[in-house]
């Protein structure tokens, strides 16, 4: 896992092995930071269910403002921590360790970007993202990032219009845009 482009661009982040952790693939990331290149100067962003915080660094090191990480995994968290200090990105980022949704809930902050990348095969981006439209915690030409299984279905909101929609392997890359 490595941040692809910008100034940490080439990085090598520290991740954990396990059945239980997958990291979004470099092809998958190159090809979400493309489609999103012009939201990302000085933007606010948001990594929901972080992980290793491998795409809230990807867009630091691409020039957003500021990131919140999510992570309910303490040792998740740690190493997120260790990998924006690697980066020399930590002041610009704030970690929480607290569960996706009750961050969402009791959230006040509107982002420009919203990163989403839950456990496969849970169907949790449904949930996650009618708390977002509820709490109104998109910025006006926001977007919502989601990857998740490829047998997952695309969820469709009233709010949101599917800016982009594209499969790689078993994963899903859907990006949503405020109406």
């Amino acid at each position: 896992m490595r941040i692809i482009a910008g100034k940490a661009g080439g990085l090598k982040l520290k991740s954990l092995k396990g059945k239980d952790v997958r990291p979004t693939l470099d092809r998958v990331k190159e090809s979400m930071f493309n489609i999103i290149a012009f939201y990302l100067p000085g933007a606010e962003v948001l990594d929901l269910f972080s992980g290793f915080g491998s795409l809230g660094i990807e867009a630091l090191s691409r020039g957003a403002g500021r990131a919140d990480f999510v992570e309910i995994n303490k040792s998740h968290l740690n190493i997120i921590k260790d990998n924006l200090k690697k980066a020399r990105l930590f002041d610009e980022a704030e970690l929480f360790k607290q569960d996706a949704y009750l961050y969402l809930k009791n959230c006040s902050t509107k982002y420009d970007l919203i990163f989403m990348d839950p456990p496969y095969e849970k169907n949790m981006t449904s949930e996650a993202i009618k708390l977002i439209l509820d709490n109104k915690l998109l910025k006006e030409n926001g977007l919502i990032i989601s990857e998740k299984s490829a047998a997952e279905e695309v969820e469709e909101f009233n709010e949101l219009s599917i800016f982009k929609n594209k499969r790689y392997g078993n994963s899903l890359l859907t990006i949503y845009k405020l109406k």
